[in-house]
């Protein structure tokens, strides 16, 4: 009993669930003098659809007025921001058996990130955060774009940058809890191609109906260190994804998505092979006045031959790998919620056995302010690297300034 109770009174001062404000920060409600859950439900950084308009609108409300946004310079043509619009997030955690290794850990500060975004004029926008801190170390930039809004005075937007080839679906940087989606983050052997950060050029259309096309071209090797001659892409392919979503009524959306792309790849010996991979899948989400929401997604990868390890002389071939999340989120009262209760399902099989995974996660947020949340999670993993079964707990807050 004394053990058990050292271990809720550790957790209790501080753990902070890692998410993100994706393309949601409090420098956009200080610019428009509005609270958070204008765009906000049940809490930051998920979004609701207002707050989805919002994003894709280049972050502009155009029912507000924000007077004295640019500087009068005398040159119409300069788009010289009055203010350089700056957010901070400062986050520590406590965690008690993360990895099945029995201990609790102070782990604060986890991160530090320093985060900005806004319209540069009518129709161009940018967006970026930098990571300060991440476990002790500088990480650099994630997200870093820029967005040009309704190009040829049409519903196409186009972003050029950074940022997770992910995002059109269900978005990492937006979930509430400290779980990640683990069917976006899992590595095949020694491939590089994944639904995480690359760089590149995104096309987004929406039309009336309800129907989003989006169109992804990346290099398809992640967000690393350039090469020689400044090079980022790693090889001489270009990788592609395409999405289609429908509203189908007010409550309920449809989508599908395919990843198609190659990538050179090497092992410690210089033997060179090519992979080709393919990545697709279904999602819907059921959204009830922002009281009760589903998130559903399956992604089906084929690789055609990858090294298990770098120093590994021959390749496996034919390899497949389903993933699935289930995400359920109840808040009494929508965005005037002070509370709310989420429950996810993660499953990765692959026929590379260590991104085999299978968790069950349980976590509740109270919020004391707008952008100051209290949380905790329960996650029980079945399968995972170690091997092992093991529950991962965890207290603490969300805040964002």
């Amino acid at each position: 009993m004394k053990k058990i109770l050292g271990i809720v009174l550790v957790a209790f001062f501080g753990s902070i669930v890692l998410t993100d404000y994706c393309q949601a920060i409090p420098a956009f409600a200080r610019k428009y003098r509005l609270s958070c859950k204008t765009c906000h439900s049940p809490a930051a950084p998920s979004l609701k659809d207002y707050g989805e308009d919002f994003a894709g609108d280049g972050f502009r409300l155009e029912e507000y007025d924000a007077p004295g946004y640019y500087v009068d310079a005398g040159d119409e043509n300069l788009s010289l921001l009055r203010s350089f619009p700056l957010a901070v997030r400062l986050d520590g955690f406590v965690t008690y058996n993360n990895g099945n290794d029995k201990k609790s850990d102070f782990g604060a500060p986890y991160l530090m990130k320093l985060l900005s975004g806004g319209a540069i004029s009518e129709n161009l926008s940018y967006y970026f955060y930098f990571y300060m801190s991440e476990r002790g170390e500088v990480v650099g930039l994630e997200d870093a774009y820029l967005m040009y809004n309704n190009l040829f005075d049409t519903e196409l937007d186009v972003k050029l940058g950074q940022f997770q080839v992910s995002d059109p679906l269900f978005t990492r940087e937006l979930r509430l809890q400290l779980e990640d989606y683990r069917l976006y983050t899992s590595q095949i052997g020694n491939s590089r191609i994944g639904l995480k950060y690359d760089k590149g050029l995104m096309l987004e259309y929406g039309f009336d109906t309800g129907t989003d096309l989006v169109l992804e071209v990346i290099n398809g090797n992640g967000i690393g260190e350039a090469r020689a001659f400044h090079v980022f892409d790693q090889d001489r392919f270009k990788n592609f994804l395409g999405r289609i979503s429908q509203n189908i009524g007010e409550h309920f959306r449809v989508g599908g998505f395919a990843y198609l792309g190659k990538e050179h790849l090497e092992n410690n010996y210089n033997d060179a092979i090519t992979n080709q991979v393919e990545i697709f899948g279904p999602d819907f989400t059921v959204n009830v006045d922002d009281r009760v929401e589903f998130n559903f997604q399956y992604t089906i990868r084929n690789d055609s031959e990858v090294y298990p390890v770098n120093d590994a002389f021959n390749p496996r071939e034919d390899l497949s790998t389903n993933g699935m999340l289930a995400e359920f989120i109840y808040s009494p009262m929508g965005d005037q919620s002070d509370w709310y209760l989420l429950g996810m399902y993660n499953r990765v099989e692959s026929d590379f056995d260590p991104a085999d995974y299978e968790s069950m996660t349980f976590h509740a947020g109270y919020l004391i302010r707008r952008n100051i949340r209290l949380v905790g999670e329960y996650t029980y993993v079945a399968t995972g690297y170690n091997e092992s079964e093991f529950g991962r707990f965890s207290l603490g807050f969300v805040s964002g300034f």
